[in-house]
C-alpha cells in the first residue's frame, strides 16, 4: 500500500512569513504523496477587525456569521491559500488549491443549533475519496483550505483539524496514512510554561490522565480527541508538533492506541 501524508499547519505558522517559507520548503522535500490543510484564523480575525466587524468566540471556537463567513472564504480560499500553493510550485510540489466545494471535495452539514448557534459552521459527513486519488495518483500535492459545502449551494467555515483527522481516515482506506500536526510548540507539553517538556508518546490511558491532572485541557483536548479518532478508523500514526518535525529534525509527541 502506498504511503500518504496528511499534514495540518497551524495558524501561527502562516501568520510569519519566514516561518511559512521554512515549512513549505520541507514541506515539497516530503517523500511520496501528501495532502496540506490549512486554516488562517488569526488573519481573518486581523481582518474583521480592520473592517469593524464582531468577532465572537465560544470556548475557543468562532461563531461564523454571513460577513464572517465572507472574510473566511476571500481568506482561506483566496489568498491564503493561492499563496501557499504558488510557494509551493516555486518550490517543484505541483500543489493544487481546493476547497471541499471544488470537486465536491469535502461535504458538510451545516452545525445544528442546540445551546449555542455557530451559524455557517460546518460538520463533516463526506470526502470525495476519488478525486483525491485521482490528483495524487496524477502527482498533485491537494492544499485544502478550512472551507467545506453543504452540496446545497453555501459554503461553511469548518475545523481544519477535523479536516485533516477525517482525510487520513477516510483516504486510510486506500493508502498507509501518517497524520502530523503542525504547530508553534514541539509537541504536547508535560508544562505548559517549559517548551522543552514534551510528551514523547500519548496512549488513551496516558491521555485519559493527563485530562485528569489538568495537564491536558480547554483547546489540546479536541486536537487530541481527533487524533485518537483517527487512529480508531485506519490512520498509521499521528504526529503533533512544531512544523520542523516534518523534516526529522525537532522532537514532537506521538500517539498510539498502544498502552505501554
Amino acid at each position: 500500500m502506498d504511503k500518504l501524508s496528511v499534514v495540518k499547519i497551524g495558524g501561527n505558522v502562516i501568520e510569519d512569513s519566514a516561518a511559512l517559507q521554512s515549512f513549505l520548503t520541507d514541506f515539497a522535500q516530503m517523500q511520496g504523496s501528501k495532502i496540506l490543510v490549512h486554516g488562517g484564523g488569526k488573519k481573518a480575525t486581523a481582518m474583521a477587525e480592520k473592517m469593524d466587524i464582531p468577532v465572537q468566540m465560544v470556548e475557543g471556537r468562532r461563531i461564523t456569521d454571513a460577513q464572517n463567513l465572507d472574510i473566511i472564504t476571500m481568506l482561506y480560499g483566496g489568498k491564503i491559500n493561492k499563496n501557499i500553493v504558488a510557494q509551493l510550485q516555486n518550490l517543484g510540489c505541483n500543489a493544487l488549491g481546493l476547497s471541499g466545494a471544488d470537486g465536491n471535495a469535502i461535504q458538510a452539514v451545516k452545525r445544528p443549533v442546540k445551546s449555542i448557534d455557530y451559524g455557517f459552521v460546518g460538520d463533516v459527513v463526506g470526502v470525495n475519496n476519488a478525486l483525491f486519488q485521482m490528483l495524487l495518483k496524477g502527482g498533485y500535492t491537494p492544499v485544502c483550505c478550512a472551507i467545506t459545502h453543504d452540496q446545497k449551494g453555501q459554503l461553511l467555515n469548518t475545523n481544519a483539524d477535523t479536516i485533516a483527522a477525517t482525510l487520513a481516515q477516510s483516504l486510510s482506506q486506500s493508502f498507509e496514512v501518517s497524520l502530523w500536526y503542525c504547530f508553534e510548540k514541539q509537541g504536547v507539553l508535560e508544562n505548559i510554561d517549559d517548551d522543552g517538556s514534551v510528551i514523547e508518546t500519548i496512549t488513551p490511558q496516558k491521555y485519559k490522565n493527563l485530562k485528569t491532572a489538568q495537564v491536558i485541557h480547554s483547546g489540546m483536548i479536541p486536537k487530541i480527541d481527533n487524533c485518537f479518532d483517527a487512529l480508531a478508523n485506519g490512520v498509521n500514526e499521528v504526529k503533533i508538533g512544531a512544523p520542523k518535525m516534518i523534516a526529522g529534525i525537532s522532537q514532537h509527541t506521538t500517539l498510539t492506541l498502544k498502552d505501554e
